[in-house]
């Protein structure tokens, strides 16, 4: 009974566009303008300057004419990447995978900006979208508000009264204090002024370092479960990385002994290391980020294993703009994904406003329409109606 049905299938099979790449290309975007410098929690003594636009993105272009985009990349790894790329299919991506990672991996960054370009190109030639081809659970994903500084308690209410205002749903604030009664008190202002219907995440940001030192204060195990403790106690949604990034035995101690979910895993790289974290179950909340952790290719292995040991996955920021956008395909099409990080820390670092967008990655319905890069403009997150994956274009 089946015979038929699949014959009736195997002419549109066999008209089936097979793409070819053809080169790779890196597209320097114009800096509109400078918003100002911001100093970093975790990196205390160091000031970013805070641009809308600047930076590049990549093009894989193919011998249909389609092309699929990426974050900027390491100009000198550009060679190494054609080398591997032009002339294969990029339906291919799990036969490209391997020496991608061998040949041009030095980079996490790299490699990940590459698989993003080829999916987006996948995308464009299949007509849809990449959550749908991944496997659509929802399309709708609320975002929570990432603050970047660490700031006075003061101008933190300020700041989480104006958010919920806008309609943020939640928003994350930096645990970075010199003592635990600043942290605590930080946190228990904000909950004050915002009540119970907005949701409070809280960062201690203490695997920073691959090694035993960072900049800024750092926490001891005792500091991590008080603040837990505390932290429990003001209805907080999680406590994000209360120890170094490789104390497995300590993290998963803590998971132990709160009640508050312990989260975590932005600076882990690798699908092993996901692997062991899970296996040892370190945290609650895994949070990978698809330019660090292992190209797309890892990150979705990453969310399997996750899924696995039914564990909740929200990841990392992804970097903003295209990297940022992957990251909404990939949590939509996961049940276990509740939340995308939005960095927006106005009004010097609002990157709800500075997305890049770009018609394939953002919403791959139009996939034969010109592609170009389109100039940093507004775009609408956290509003009351979330994200509109498949409706609206992320950037007006």
């Amino acid at each position: 009974m089946l015979m038929p049905q699949l014959s009736s299938l195997m002419p549109q099979l066999h008209s089936a566009v097979r793409l070819k790449i053809t080169d790779i290309r890196i597209v320097n975007l114009k800096v509109v303008r400078e918003t100002g410098k911001i100093e970093a929690a975790w990196n205390p003594g160091t000031f970013i300057t805070e641009r809308i636009g600047g930076g590049s993105v990549i093009e894989i272009h193919s011998d249909q004419g389609l092309s699929g985009i990426g974050p900027g990349m390491d100009p000198a790894l550009l060679d190494a990447a054609k080398s591997q790329l032009i002339g294969k299919d990029p339906f291919d991506i799990e036969r490209l995978a391997g020496p991608l990672r061998y040949y041009v991996g030095g980079s996490p960054r790299t490699v990940s900006a590459l698989e993003i370009a080829l999916w987006d190109l996948i995308g464009k030639a299949s007509g849809q979208p990449l959550y749908k081809i991944w496997g659509a659970a929802k399309d709708r994903v609320p975002a929570y508000a990432s603050m970047i500084q660490l700031s006075t308690p003061e101008e933190r209410v300020r700041m989480a009264v104006e958010l919920k205002s806008q309609g943020w749903k939640a928003i994350k604030l930096r645990a970075h204090y010199a003592t635990l009664k600043e942290d605590v008190q930080l946190v228990e202002a904000v909950r004050k002024a915002v009540g119970d219907d907005m949701e409070i995440m809280v960062d201690a940001n203490q695997a920073q370092s691959s090694g035993t030192w960072q900049p800024g204060v750092m926490w001891d195990f005792r500091r991590a479960l008080e603040t837990a403790r505390e932290l429990e106690r003001l209805h907080c949604a999680w406590l994000e990385e209360p120890r170094l990034r490789y104390s497995f035995d300590e993290l998963a101690e803590l998971s132990r002994l709160v009640g508050i979910p312990i989260a975590g895993g932005e600076n882990n790289r690798g699908v092993h290391e996901y692997r062991w974290i899970l296996e040892q179950n370190v945290y609650s909340i895994v949070q990978p980020d698809i330019m660090v952790a292992d190209g797309v290719t890892g990150f979705r292995e990453i969310a399997a294993l996750t899924q696995a040991h039914h564990k909740r996955l929200i990841p990392h920021h992804g970097g903003g703009n295209l990297g940022t956008i992957a990251q909404l395909h990939a949590i939509a099409s996961w049940p276990n994904s509740p939340w995308i990080e939005i960095l927006h820390d106005p009004p010097i670092a609002a990157q709800g406003r500075d997305l890049v967008c770009h018609t394939g990655v953002a919403q791959s319905a139009t996939p034969h329409r010109p592609i170009e890069p389109v100039p940093v403009q507004p775009a609408k997150y956290g509003r009351d109606d979330d994200i509109k994956i498949a409706t609206e274009r992320l950037v007006r």
